[in-house]
């Protein structure tokens, strides 16, 4: 080998090493940055007509498992839409209250029942109609605190909607400027491992609102599919998405007829078709999950002012004085049973005169499968009048309409403000029962959800500590390729050197 090519190929190999150098540095730099992977670049071997010229360095490139990204963003999207669930829902399981507090809904029917029979036993005793009174006053409290956290909940949902479609639209920005960079700098050859890794980062945070599926192209660019199969448009200028306010009531509701405003996508209504993430998650608890709730409640609250009307007490009504009609769908608004648990209250009547309490309200007509007929007790009629008390007892908190004659089941199907939803559970027969299935199945959707949030972020934690082992930086080992580098570094300038002190002997001679 000539000392020219001697020259030249430890010149290459000293700028191939100060090269590499700098890509070590750089990913010693960037160790704890988010999102950064480790980026190298091949050492290549030039030669000409069979003679070697010494080395170069390729591009750096990054070494990334697309499949093990795309599962850490599903799981980000799994773990997202899991915690909006349990965020919201955990309102509602505090205004349920905690087992044994005796502040949920069966707690106060059982505390009313309680009333009943202690005033039974001395039903002219002012004191222990009060206390029946105060029972029948906290139950209504507790009917409207728990429809007010549902409403509330809901109203978050919907609030959420336009918050996620707002972020997902700044992420599709993103990343459609980032593709626009990768695919400028793939044609001048520069490399683009630092842009990537920004877009998968960008990605990520996309993915915890809308799951994606991500179709690289061979040019940098991208192409994003929904779980529901959309097809995303990637426009640095121009929002994808859009939708509107609202404020929700218990009979508003999204669909044909309803009122609430639906996730548009270019100009098509595409609520139907997002599942999962944060956006996915609102949707289902504002426009499923929340109305179910909310029916549930109604359904109990109206049940038993209807069961006590049919027995002759009006103790429970709306502000307006009406009871619901509980032979009518839910969904109709005739009932008067969509919100009536946020409205429910005692009777003012009662309120007033609780020896009502004892006597009755009104009389009842015989109706055959319904209750039997009854009479109020009059104003000088006896002191020890139980009747009436028998009757909420026996029939209005009991299982019978009448004796020999069960109530029928509270409806499980046709709930919701458009009729749609159905109870996940068999209804039981006695309000206390249904109370106690209702609580039951709300709080245990929060504990649901909770389940699954820990379970997706423990399956995240790991796929992040695989993809760290294999394509995040190792400190450790890239301080060794340091120290190798370096030992090359030192050899090659000990050749260039060795020319070097060669060049001169011969030019020595020369003289």
């Amino acid at each position: 080998m000539s000392l020219d090519l001697a020259f030249g190929a430890a010149r290459s190999g000293l700028l191939t090493t100060q090269r590499s150098l700098a890509q070590v540095a750089q990913n010693l730099a960037n160790a704890s940055t988010e999102g950064y992977t480790r980026k190298a670049g091949d050492t290549i071997s030039v030669s000409h007509a069979n003679s070697p010229m010494g080395v170069r360095m390729g591009a750096a490139q990054r070494s990334v498992d697309a499949a093990l990204v795309a599962e850490r963003h599903a799981r980000a999207g799994e773990a997202a839409g899991a915690a909006v669930r349990e965020r919201l829902l955990s309102g509602i399981e505090a205004a349920h209250g905690q087992p044994g507090d005796g502040q949920s809904i069966g707690d106060r029917l059982g505390a009313l029942r309680a009333s009943v029979i202690g005033l039974r036993a001395s039903p002219g005793e002012p004191g222990l109609q009060r206390e029946f009174l105060q029972a029948a006053h906290d139950l209504a409290l507790s009917f409207n605190d728990i429809a007010g956290a549902i409403g509330e909940a809901r109203q978050q949902a919907q609030d959420g909607i336009q918050e996620e479609v707002a972020r997902i639209n700044a992420g599709l920005r993103e990343v459609a400027q980032l593709t626009t960079a990768i695919q400028r700098d793939r044609v001048l050859g520069i490399a683009t491992g630092d842009l990537e890794d920004k877009r998968d980062l960008a990605l990520g945070r996309l993915s915890e609102s809308l799951p994606l599926r991500t179709l690289p192209q061979s040019d940098g660019g991208l192409i994003l599919v929904t779980r529901g199969g959309l097809g995303l448009p990637l426009d640095p200028d121009k929002d994808a998405f859009s939708t509107a306010p609202a404020a929700l009531g218990p009979e508003a509701f999204f669909g044909a007829g309803g009122t609430l405003p639906g996730v548009m996508l270019g100009g098509v209504d595409v609520t139907r078709q997002l599942g999962g993430g944060r956006l996915g998650e609102y949707v289902a608890l504002r426009d499923t999950t929340l109305p179910r709730y909310q029916a549930e409640l109604d359904l109990a609250a109206g049940h038993l002012a209807s069961r006590m009307e049919g027995q002759g007490l009006r103790l429970f009504t709306t502000p307006s004085g009406t009871v619901p009609d509980i032979t009518l769908p839910y969904s109709d608004p005739a009932a008067g049973l969509m919100g009536f648990a946020n409205s429910i209250r005692v009777n003012p009547a009662v309120a007033a005169d609780p020896t009502l309490l004892r006597d009755g309200t009104h009389a009842v007509a015989d109706t055959p499968g319904g209750p039997t007929a009854f009479t109020p007790n009059p104003a000088t009629g006896p002191a020890g009048f139980t009747l009436m008390l028998d009757r909420v007892l026996n029939h209005a908190l009991g299982d019978t309409v009448r004796t020999g004659t069960a109530w029928a089941a509270l409806p499980s199907g046709g709930l919701g403000p458009d009729g749609s939803l159905a109870s996940p559970f068999l209804p039981p027969r006695t309000l206390e029962d249904y109370a106690a299935v209702v609580t039951g199945a709300h709080t245990a959707d929060r504990a649901a959800a909770t389940a699954s949030r820990e379970r997706a972020e423990g399956l995240r934690r790991g796929l992040d500590a695989r993809f760290q082992r294999e394509s995040g930086v190792d400190s450790d080992a890239e301080m060794a390729a340091m120290v190798q580098l370096q030992n090359a570094y030192a050899a090659n300038a000990r050749v260039m050197s060795t020319a070097q002190q060669m060049w001169d002997t011969l030019l020595n001679m020369v003289r």
